[in-house]
Formats: C-alpha cells, structure tokens, sequence
C-alpha cells in the first residue's frame, strides 16, 4: 500500500510530534497542555493524543504566554 505524506497545514488532527514541528512548542510542553482538564484542543482516538489543529490555533492566536 502506498503512503500518502498530506501537508501538516491541511491536516484536521496532529500527533503531538507534528504539532511541535508546526508551532514550535516542546513536544513534553504540548503534553502537559493535553493533560489539562479544560484542553479544547485535545482528540482522544483510543489511548492516543490528536492535537486538533483549528483549535490549536485558536489557543495560540488567544495565548500571550503558554
């Protein structure tokens, strides 16, 4: 089966890895901002974290310091 590598920028959900990459943000800071109570950008798919993206940008757009 062929891989399709889709661009990170159109992508719905992250793995925390690719979210890193696209905000700049530590990868163990972006878990502990996952791990808070009221996350609106978290995913949950089974014991794996998503970061979801518009939401993503929604925080860092509102955030002044993270």
């Amino acid at each position: 089966m062929r891989e399709i590598n889709v661009p990170i920028c159109e992508k719905a959900a992250l793995t925390i890895e690719e979210a890193a990459e696209y905000s700049n943000i530590g990868q163990n800071r972006l878990s502990e901002l996952l791990k808070q109570p009221r996350c609106t950008f978290v995913l949950y798919v089974g014991k794996k974290k998503l970061v979801k993206r518009r939401e993503f940008d929604q925080f860092i757009s509102q955030s002044i310091q993270i």
